[in-house]
């Protein structure tokens, strides 16, 4: 190659890294002034779509779990966490966040599209307990099959299949995924799932553990005063 032709070369090549540099610097979300230890509103950065919360939407007991749905810790631990916020729906805020790791779950970006399709018909919690529930059904689906399975599913709730379609793939829903990794990784999530109750990390053994696991939740319910549902 001649020295013109190196230069030509280096000269594409700069430029292409500054617009790769450019463009990182543009998708990137600025979160480090939001406060992610409570639920936060719709704002234009996350789409325009709010943390979804299960329960006391106003309480001083907040547990935030970022999850990937192709996970199977996750999938494991879903039963528990559906009992205990059930069971405590009156005393708890739980607010989940995507937070998908697609180098190993190909199929965990678009889960949480699909299940945030479903929050825009009102069928989010619906849509994230089906997710889980039938993982070992789409986790190993195809890039070409997965949104049929997905649309499956939503037809079975009810929703308009087409809008469903069109929402996963919508700019919004695709903000809303990055604005809450970006929220995890400001608070140094590496791996699913990861929970936080009032912003303290909670342990693999206590989430891994049914009876720590609600213990840690009592504990701070007393902690702020609020009274369990058996002791009303």
């Amino acid at each position: 190659m001649s020295k013109k032709a190196w230069i030509i070369f280096a000269a594409i090549c700069v430029a292409v890294l500054g617009s790769l540099i450019y463009v990182s610097s543009k998708n990137k979300v600025d979160v480090s002034n939001v406060n992610a230890e409570k639920p936060l509103a719709a704002t234009a950065e996350s789409g325009n779509i709010a943390d979804h919360v299960f329960g006391k939407t106003d309480s001083k007991v907040i547990l935030v779990e970022y999850g990937d749905f192709q996970c199977p810790g996750c999938g494991s631990a879903h039963p528990t966490v559906k009992t205990l916020t059930e069971k405590y729906k009156d005393q708890i805020t739980f607010v989940f966040r995507n937070f998908p790791l697609t180098s190993i779950h190909p199929n965990a970006k678009a889960a949480a599209a699909a299940v945030e399709a479903a929050g825009k018909q009102n069928k989010y919690w619906e849509m994230h307990n089906t997710m889980f529930e039938h993982q070992s059904e789409w986790q190993n689906a195809g890039a070409d099959q997965r949104t049929d399975v997905f649309a499956g599913y939503a037809g079975e709730l009810g929703l308009n299949t087409d809008t469903f379609k069109t929402d996963m793939t919508s700019a919004d829903i695709n903000k809303k995924i990055g604005f809450d990794m970006a929220l995890g990784k400001k608070d140094g999530v590496d791996s699913t799932p990861t929970f936080y109750l009032n912003g303290t990390v909670l342990t693999n053994a206590v989430w891994g553990d049914d009876a720590a696991f609600e213990k840690a939740i009592t504990d701070e319910l007393k902690k702020n005063g609020i009274a369990l549902p058996e002791e009303k």
